[in-house]
């Protein structure tokens, strides 16, 4: 596989386990909310819910292990989220600092710091990455009859112990390197206070497009680096109790993506709609009301960032500035909120009574003075620029005027096999597939021929826009249906998708 087709395997195998974080969040927020001022020690049920999403969120890292194990499996099997699994406890139980310290027969207070932060995503990533890697190639092989028991998916945790204790001996003396380097970034950027958060976000937009936007997340998000934004601030008292979160501070690295996910992107959506031909705004308004109403309540964004991000670069260029200018609006001024999925309403909803938010309901008046920056400015650079933006295309097909002879039909059933088969269609077939998947709102593709995707057609059928990252990867924005639709193709074209 190419590298760009790797990485995007990376990217999307990453949202498994960063699925989870809403789970935490909720039963978290539910208990600051229950008992906000004794943070579950004044009610049982809070402490209750406290301790339950606690328990996701501690244990981050060997979640990676498990789901990117899973998610980069050429079947997704569970005996590849097994072997994450094994794989992640044989690597930091060997990496732990006092067997360092007696394989390497040093004193204990000698072993170097990085390994009493073994335990994190980055780790994670690794073994979820190799584990995968030792699945896809040795889940069938057979083994001799007297060993047969062991063939197949059953040998997969087996080779990955194996092999972990190699990685832990070339760990020993690399990961206090790795660890050093990615904390003197992290450094480098808390030292920027409010600076650097808001140089964060601005790269975490630009990312997207590759989908590496999650290897940066790590670092400031989680506990890569010593950052751990996220886990620090749903953690609340405890937190605080522990000195690992600071009021006004932790969390300056989401809450500035509140204004921009609830307020901005849809104020965005609106210049888009304004901007269409007459003929085409209505289209274009159900396309946007949609992909706003999704960003505002739950803050997932790619809809309507798809919509423009190819398309205008220089809106996207434009969307990823604007981002670090709120982010580091909030930290500056320290309005402070977090989020366990993304920056919504439902997000600041459950994070408003936690014990480290500070000031959050500031971030809704700074919403709506992005709203109104994003639909000026966009309005303007839009018709500056005579931007091809939804609606504004030269060869635009009204949907009311397609040709008869049209393979693929302008009214399609809402049911997601008639869809799938629909979206088959313009992407050339069973015949022109090599592996396809989804990532939250999009379908991921490798085709023999991408040049073969018909863009008019998959936005005819609801989708948002066509991604062309080379010859063979292409990416179709269709919204939440994703992973049905992606299921369904898989279905309909049987092994030979994957």
């Amino acid at each position: 596989m190419n590298g760009i087709g790797y990485l995007q395997k990376i990217g999307r195998a990453l949202m498994v386990p960063v699925a989870v974080l809403p789970a935490a969040a909720i039963m978290m927020g539910g208990g600051y909310w229950l008992d906000p001022t004794g943070w579950g020690a004044g009610n049982a049920v809070a402490a209750f819910l406290i301790q339950a999403g606690a328990a996701i969120i501690d244990k981050m890292g060997l979640l990676f292990a498990v789901g990117v194990a899973y998610g980069l499996s050429k079947d997704k099997d569970g005996a590849a989220a097994l072997a994450g699994l094994v794989g992640y406890m044989v690597l930091t139980t060997l990496l732990k600092p006092n067997v360092v310290a007696q394989i390497q027969s040093i004193p204990l207070e000698q072993v170097p710091a990085a390994f009493k932060k073994i335990e994190n995503q980055f780790v994670g990533i690794l073994c979820g990455a190799i584990a995968s890697e030792i699945y896809n190639r040795f889940s069938a092989v057979e083994l001799p009859k007297a060993l047969a028991f062991f063939s197949g998916r059953r040998l997969v945790p087996i080779l990955t112990s194996l092999v972990m204790i190699v990685v832990a001996f070339v760990m020993m003396f690399v990961w206090p390197y790795v660890y050093g380097g990615l904390v003197s970034f992290g450094e480098s950027m808390v030292s920027l206070g409010s600076v650097g958060a808001g140089i964060y976000a601005f790269f975490n937009r630009l990312l997207i497009p590759v989908g590496l936007h999650h290897a940066l997340n790590s670092v400031f998000w989680f506990d890569v680096a010593g950052i751990n934004d996220i886990p620090n601030f749903l953690g609340g008292a405890k937190s605080l109790a522990e000195g690992k979160a600071v009021l006004g501070i932790t969390g300056r690295y989401q809450a500035g993506f509140f204004p921009i996910m609830m307020f901005g992107l849809p104020g965005a959506g609106l210049a888009i709609y304004r901007a269409a031909k007459p003929a085409n705004r209505a289209r274009v308004a159900s396309l946007m009301l949609a992909a706003g109403f999704a960003s505002f309540f739950t803050g997932v964004t790619e809809p309507i960032e798809f919509a423009f991000m190819f398309v205008a670069p220089l809106l996207y260029g434009l969307h990823a500035l604007l981002t670090g200018i709120s982010v580091f609006i909030a930290a500056q001024l320290h309005w402070i909120a977090g989020f366990g999925f993304s920056a919504g309403l439902v997000d600041m909803a459950l994070s408003a009574r936690n014990p480290l938010a500070v000031n959050w309901y500031m971030l809704i008046p700074q919403g709506l003075v992005f709203f109104a920056v994003y639909y000026f400015t966009f309005s303007f650079v839009i018709r500056k620029f005579n931007l091809k933006t939804p609606g504004r295309e030269d060869d635009e097909v009204p949907v009311d005027s397609a040709p008869a002879t049209e393979p693929v039909p302008t009214v399609v059933s809402t049911k997601s096999t008639s869809l799938a088969e629909s979206y088959l269609g313009i992407i050339g077939g069973a015949g022109n597939i090599v592996n396809v998947d989804s990532c939250i709102t999009r379908l991921r593709l490798t085709l023999k021929d991408g040049s073969i995707v018909d863009e008019a057609a998959a936005k005819r059928l609801g989708a948002s826009g066509v991604i062309r990252l080379n010859q063979q990867n292409v990416q179709i924005v269709i919204g939440p249906k994703a992973e049905l639709i992606a299921e369904e193709i898989k279905h309909l074209i049987g092994s030979s998708a994957h």
